[in-house]
C-alpha cells in the first residue's frame, strides 16, 4: 500500500479513506496527501 511521500511510480491511485483519485505522470512524482480528506494511504487502481 503506497503512502503519502512515497514514489510508487506512474499510475492512478485511490485514497483509502474517501476514494478520491490522483494520477502520477512520472516515476519521480511523490504521492501527495489526499486533496479532499488529507488521507495518506493509497491503492493503485490504474
Amino acid at each position: 500500500m503506497p503512502r503519502t511521500g512515497e514514489k510508487p511510480g506512474k499510475g492512478t491511485y485511490k485514497c483509502r479513506n474517501c476514494g478520491v483519485e490522483v494520477t502520477l505522470d512520472d516515476d519521480n512524482d511523490t504521492l501527495p496527501p489526499c486533496p479532499s480528506c488529507d488521507g495518506t494511504e493509497w491503492d493503485k487502481v490504474g
